[in-house]
């Protein structure tokens, strides 16, 4: 897996990127939003992980230009903006998962492991299908054997996360997490992360 990590805070990026080496994976480290965004056009990486404060071109808008762009590369945001609004805000922005510093390392990883589980999207892919069952990106209609299914629109996103992991298995907190973030707030992520030893970054974070 071939790994882009874009962090200015060298002990945060060497931290992770030290870490995901010894996991096995291929990592390049940058340090600003300018170099990242290039990088990223060119280079065939499997996923992002993108601070959203970066120098100059921030995370946020780096990731727009890239969609913009038509490059659909999986996106983690690593970052220490944690609200709710700033958590929607970054998936709004074409991220697909967002973690909090202070984070624990081994969710770090498994986060990393389900991103790279997920089939490559390209620009051209407007559907989805599973068996006789098709969802339409576009029109946001879902019909099975050609037949209509009339769903509101807070069925189609579980709907659309499910068959994005077709044979894999879903969890209850998977779904909390990444269709119904914005209703978790602190509580549930203060919950979820109970016991585990968390990493401290550095005073200068991003």
């Amino acid at each position: 897996m071939k790994i882009l990590l874009i962090e200015d805070d060298r002990e945060n990026a060497d931290y992770v990127a030290n870490g995901l080496r010894e996991e096995g994976r291929l990592v390049a480290q940058v340090a600003s939003g300018a170099e990242g965004l290039i990088c990223a056009m060119g280079n065939g990486f499997d996923l992002l992980i993108v601070d959203r404060m970066i120098p100059g071109l921030d995370g946020s808008n780096l990731v727009r230009s890239l969609r913009a762009a038509g490059h659909h590369t999986s996106v983690l945001f690593l970052t220490v903006l944690g609200g709710v609004e700033d958590r929607v805000s970054g998936l709004n922005a074409g991220g697909d998962d967002y973690l909090v510093k202070p984070f624990a390392f081994s969710e770090l990883v498994a986060r990393v492991a389900t991103l790279g589980r997920r089939p490559r999207t390209t620009a051209a892919e407007t559907k989805l299908r599973v068996l006789d069952l098709e969802l339409d990106l576009l029109s946001r209609t879902v019909r099975r054997s050609g037949e209509l299914i009339d769903l509101q629109p807070r069925e189609f996103r579980p709907l659309e996360y499910l068959m994005r992991h077709a044979g894999q298995v879903v969890t209850r907190t998977m779904l909390l997490e990444h269709v119904w973030e914005a209703r978790l707030g602190h509580s549930f992520r203060s919950t979820h992360e109970r016991g585990r030893t968390p990493y401290q970054p550095a005073a200068h974070q991003g």
